[in-house]
């Protein structure tokens, strides 16, 4: 991941509060006793998220490893400490709340194995209704004999002590494979450069495609794709819109924000680029004639979020120039109307196909 500077934010820590399911469970083995927090040495928490649980007890020498720029902002502003995940570091507890995409939480299982210090161990936690069995069995395979624990609809499952990834427990083998497992490579034909655990990682999205097939030739000036993915609407635009200058992509997932940067790499001479690491329910820095959009509509777990797909079009009405357009695509069935309503002047649905509809919305000019 490419370092980023982050704004500055106040140095107290805002305390945490409500209850965080996952979080409790991932932490139950010490409530119980089953584990002993290490004294020395500290633990690396991968794929960290800040919440109550994390705060109700002492956690000496912990710090946070996350690529998703809300939870980033959330961790810092609970005053949790933040590394690199590739800082090379090694810890007699590794924790990591896995990700649904399979591979790239093999991934993460090898990077946990790698970090660890002699003597130490993996502890990991995931939903029952996330995959929680298939994921604990895929910590099995790779690094032998596991305990776990569940509640809370959800399952904690951890390694015994290890000396490292070249414990004799550790299947060298599926190491070595599950190391390279989320590797970029080429997608849609070799058009773009995508890795699994990114938005859609393998294909050209099927909404995405729907709205740049209704892009408007005569577009121009300044241009934000929010929630850009891994590039595949920035470059759709500036190949479709010859009147776009710049362009600025805005996406909170910093591997997917680092493969757009090498998609759009051909376009550096035909307008100007920026790509920012940015949240963007927080609102937008700059001013813009033309924003695209697919917004998320879910978080990092299941649950429909379609307040995320609101704050996106807030953000995008705050942030357009007078007479500006927004193009966004969404599920048909998703309530954004009255957002839309009221962020802008004239609303237009110019297609509904395949479960998704395509909507322009334009600013007045005063």
């Amino acid at each position: 991941m490419r370092p980023v500077t982050l704004p500055h934010l106040p140095s107290t820590a805002f305390q945490v509060t409500g209850n965080d399911d996952l979080l409790e469970t991932l932490l139950l083995p010490f409530d119980q006793r089953a584990l002993t927090w290490p004294e020395d040495g500290g633990a690396l928490f991968l794929g960290a998220r800040a919440g109550a649980p994390l705060q109700r007890r002492p956690l000496p020498g912990l710090v946070c490893a996350q690529d998703f720029r809300p939870e980033v902002d959330a961790l810092r502003r609970a005053g949790l400490p933040l590394v690199d995940a590739a800082d090379g570091g090694r810890y007699p507890l590794v924790l990591l709340l896995p990700p649904r995409q399979r591979e790239r939480a093999r991934t993460l299982y090898a990077s946990a194995l790698d970090r660890l210090a002699p003597g130490g161990r993996v502890l990991a936690c995931v939903a029952n209704n996330e995959g929680a069995r298939s994921a604990e069995e895929d910590l099995r395979t790779l690094a032998g004999p596991l305990s776990s624990l569940s509640k809370n609809k959800a399952r904690a499952f951890w390694t015994g002590p290890l000396d490292g990834a070249g414990d004799s427990a550790v299947d060298q083998t599926v190491l070595a494979e599950w190391r390279g497992l989320d590797a970029p490579r080429e997608v849609a034909g070799g058009r773009f450069r995508s890795r699994p655990g990114v938005f859609a990682w393998d294909r050209v999205d099927p909404a995405s495609a729907l709205l740049a097939s209704h892009l408007r030739a005569g577009l121009k000036g300044r241009a934000a794709d929010l929630g850009a993915g891994f590039g595949y609407l920035s470059v759709e635009l500036l190949e479709r819109c010859p009147g776009i200058t710049a362009l600025d992509l805005y996406e909170a997932d910093a591997r997917a924000l680092e493969l757009a940067r090498g998609n759009l790499a051909p376009f550096a001479d035909r307008a100007q680029l920026g790509f920012h690491w940015h949240d963007v329910t927080t609102g937008l820095p700059s001013r813009y004639d033309v924003i695209v959009s697919n917004p998320p509509f879910h978080g990092q777990g299941r649950a429909e979020r379609p307040d995320l797909g609101r704050a996106f079009i807030a953000a995008a009405a705050a942030a357009l120039a007078p007479g500006g357009s927004l193009w966004l695509v969404a599920n048909r069935h998703l309530p954004y109307e009255a957002a839309l309503g009221s962020g802008f002047d004239q609303v237009e649905t110019v297609a509904q196909r395949q479960g998704f509809k395509v909507v322009h919305a334009r600013r007045g000019r005063r």
